[in-house]
């Protein structure tokens, strides 16, 4: 009988190598869908040798460039594999505007437009059972979209990284919610994990305060493991597979406010979205 297949964004990354390693640990046959491929290549065999699963593939993934994300879809749907796990954990927080070949600010790409690219891309191999995990953020709720810049700028007015990127997780969460009601007949679940503040690249922010900063929250800043540790859950826990469309934090599900499941951007977001992916589908 042939293994489960997952597929992991960001996977060479702090959280993406552990949920890698978690996943893989379960049984799984994993592809790591990264940008980096020289750093995952060293992830991998490191990740073979922990875990004793050799049936571990790395595949190039930009999620800032939609012709990649598109094409790694592709090639899966050639081969007809059914994907029974999809994390999105690969994520950006810019530190200046930067434009992507597709005419979309580089945070929401990476952050959002990118994994919703692949996700409805790689629906046709999903079924009964199969589990869509997204990595969202606690700052979801300090998010705005603000149509039509969200995709062109992130947010009205100047750059500025912490609001556009708590935007992109907004929209994330959006998309979680939407997604799950719509795929919910056909038996797929989809969730949103929210991992705290976490020890990882996105982070580092690179500016005159940084060290003060580091001092001062480095004792509450959680590791990739702990930070990992809820979507793990969401991906492989027996319990988890029986609700969907659900935010969950440290393992748990936190209840969403009306404001969130009934949000009044929400079906706007999707045709906006889909407006900007249609070339892709």
């Amino acid at each position: 009988m042939e293994r489960k297949l997952a597929v992991i964004t960001g996977a060479d990354g702090g959280m993406g190598t552990e949920i890698t390693r978690a996943v893989a640990l379960a049984g799984y046959r994993v592809i790591m869908a990264c940008y980096d491929l020289a750093r995952a290549k060293v992830k991998r065999e490191q990740l073979v040798k922990d875990t004793g699963n050799s049936d571990i593939k790395i595949e190039f993934v930009d999620l800032a460039s939609l012709k990649t994300v598109a094409a790694f879809a592709g090639r899966m749907r050639e081969r007809g594999e059914c994907v029974s796990l999809l994390m999105n954990n690969a994520g950006t927080m810019e530190t200046r505007r930067v434009m992507t070949e597709d005419g979309l600010e580089r945070t929401v790409s990476v952050n959002y437009v990118g994994p919703y690219l692949l996700t409805r891309k790689l629906l046709p191999l999903m079924g009964k059972g199969s589990r869509v995990v997204n990595m969202v953020s606690c700052t979801y709720a300090i998010g705005t979209l603000d149509f039509p810049d969200f995709f062109r700028k992130g947010r009205k007015g100047d750059f500025w990284r912490i609001p556009i990127y708590s935007n992109t997780k907004l929209a994330l969460t959006l998309f979680t919610i939407d997604l799950s009601r719509r795929v919910r007949e056909q038996g797929i679940v989809v969730n949103a994990a929210d991992p705290g503040i976490v020890s990882t690249d996105i982070i580092t922010m690179h500016m005159w305060f940084d060290p003060l900063t580091d001092l001062l929250f480095r004792p509450f800043i959680r590791t990739p493991r702990q930070g990992a540790a809820t979507a793990i859950s969401l991906l492989l826990d027996e319990e988890a597979g029986k609700r969907t469309g659900t935010l969950n934090v440290s393992c748990h599900p936190k209840r969403l406010s009306d404001k969130y499941l009934h949000h009044r951007q929400m079906a706007e977001l999707w045709e906006l979205t889909e407006q900007e992916v249609k070339k892709w589908l």
